[in-house]
Parts: structure tokens; sequence; C-alpha cells
């Protein structure tokens, strides 16, 4: 690629299966990537009767479409076939959608894409010989975002208490008070995944920033979790107890409650309620997105 430094791409597969590609490890050997930057897109417009040009209405992304073309360099013939099965195993397009991490100048980016066929084993003696084969494979995201890695995380009080909360993500306490600025560093609007720890009544997040607000109208009891996904392809209201959901909660939104994004850059977010004790809490995570690497 002239010049141009080859990045590490690894896949993992949803049976956790992996395969990492670089420019100078063997054997499995990067030699060229598209669709990393380029993205097409539907330019959404509408036109009047009598209207010279069009309005513009919106812009929407198309699905991702990515190539990796790669090189198995094998010790002998049987090696260079068991290799070859491993790619099969590993971009099996009947297991959906998969990890693909991107790892360049130090910085790493992530995207769920989907194998768009099985790997194509390129031929010719140019192409394969017994101890080499050059393989050609095509993936689809249909989220088209690169995304950063780790999630950011910050926690809002709405009533002051100690905080303990039973999901995965890191939590980073934030300024005691029930609003704080957070940052989306990205290049595009961010949807969040939002969590309300009990007890607390009609508990209420509002992007001061943008105006919008997500409101539940019910009572969260003690051992109660509110989960909230604003994604488009995962959005979900959902109520847990003992780390189960037991309660689909769509039905106590608010009719006015919007399902939050984050702007690029900063955005006030602020945490209310009517009332609560001191164990109320809200936390809010979300990963910044980017149109192009």
């Amino acid at each position: 690629m002239g010049g141009v430094i080859i990045p590490t791409i690894t896949f993992t597969n949803a049976r956790g299966e992996r395969v990492t590609f670089t420019s100078g490890a063997y054997p499995y050997l990067l030699q060229s990537y598209e669709g990393v930057g380029e993205l097409d897109a539907d330019i959404q417009s509408q036109r009047a009767p009598y209207q010279d040009g069009s309005t513009y209405i919106d812009t929407l992304l198309q699905n991702r479409p990515l190539t990796l073309r790669v090189m198995i360099d094998a010790n002998n013939p049987n090696t260079l076939a068991s290799m070859k099965r491993h790619i099969s195993k590993v971009f099996n397009p009947k297991l959906g959608e998969g990890l693909l991490s991107f790892e360049r100048y130090g910085e790493v980016y992530e995207i769920q894409p989907v194998a768009d066929g099985t790997p194509v084993f390129l031929s010719g003696p140019q192409n394969s010989a017994p101890t080499f084969q050059k393989i050609m494979i095509n993936l689809i995201a249909h989220d088209p975002y690169w995304k950063d890695p780790q999630e950011v995380s910050r926690a809002l009080k709405a009533y002051e208490g100690l905080f303990e909360f039973p999901f995965n993500f890191p939590i980073e306490l934030g300024q005691e008070g029930d609003s704080t600025i957070l940052e989306n560093e990205g290049s595009v609007e961010t949807p969040v995944q939002i969590n309300i720890q009990g007890p607390v009544k009609n508990p209420r997040i509002t992007n001061r920033t943008t105006g919008e607000y997500l409101q539940l109208n019910r009572t969260l009891s003690s051992d109660e979790i509110l989960h909230i996904d604003t994604n488009e392809q995962n959005k979900r209201v959902e109520i847990y107890r003992e780390g189960r959901v037991i309660e689909k909660a769509w039905g106590y939104l608010d009719d006015y409650s919007d399902f939050l994004m984050l702007l690029v850059g900063s955005n006030e977010i602020a945490y209310t309620a009517d009332s609560g004790t001191t164990g109320a809490i809200e936390a809010i995570a979300w990963k910044n997105r980017y149109a192009g690497i």
C-alpha cells in the first residue's frame, strides 16, 4: 500500500473464535482493506409543486461494506489446509454479527459486521500454492458507525447516598448534584444506556442542550432498576429485579418522552425525580461513534 501503515485487524465471531491479520506477523498477513472510511449516503429531500430544486430533509448512511485481502503463509500443505478451515470457520456467515477491531497508530476502533458470504479462496499460481493462499473476505456492517472499544460512563445523583450497581460497565462518579456536562467526542450523535436504581418516583432525565427528556411515570422500589437503551437497533425500556427482567416498561414512559441522543460536543444532562430516598441514583453510558476512520 505504498508506505501506508497497514493496521492490525482482529475479527471475533459470535462463538468467540477469532483471527488476527497484520502486515508484519505470520501466518495471517493483511495485504489490503477497503471500506473503513468511505461510505455511501442517501440524501432525503422533498419537492413541492412548482418548486425549483428541492428541500433537504436528512442524510442517511448506508450499510458499511468492508473488504479484507489477506494471505496465509504456512510451513507445509497440511498446515495450510488447517488454516483455511479455520478462516472459513471464523467467517461463517450463518453465525451473524461478529466484532471487528481495527488498530492503527495506537488507536483502536470497533464495528460489528456479518460475513457477506464465505471467504473467497483465490485461484491461479499468483494466488495459491502448496504453502500459501490469498483470500478475499467480504463483510457488511448494518450499523455503519465505528465505535470506541470502551464505554464512557457517568453517574448523577437525584438524592445523596451510597452507590452500588450490578451492571458491568465502568462507573465514574460525577460531581454531586443533579446535573453534569457529558462530552461526546465522536463525529456523530450517539445513543445512550441509562440505568436508574430505586427507590425513586417518576425519574426524569433531561438533555438541557437539546430540550429532550425521558420520564418514567412509575415508582421504582429499592430492589428495582430501570434500564433504557436508546440505540435504534436495540431500543428497550425494562425493569430489572435481582439481575433479571421482570417487566417491559414502555407503557410507563411519559407521552412526550424522547429517546435521548448525545450531540457532538457538550451536553448538559440533568436527573430529577418527584421523590426518593438516599439510595436513588442514575448512571448513563455511551460509546463515541465515528462515520469514518
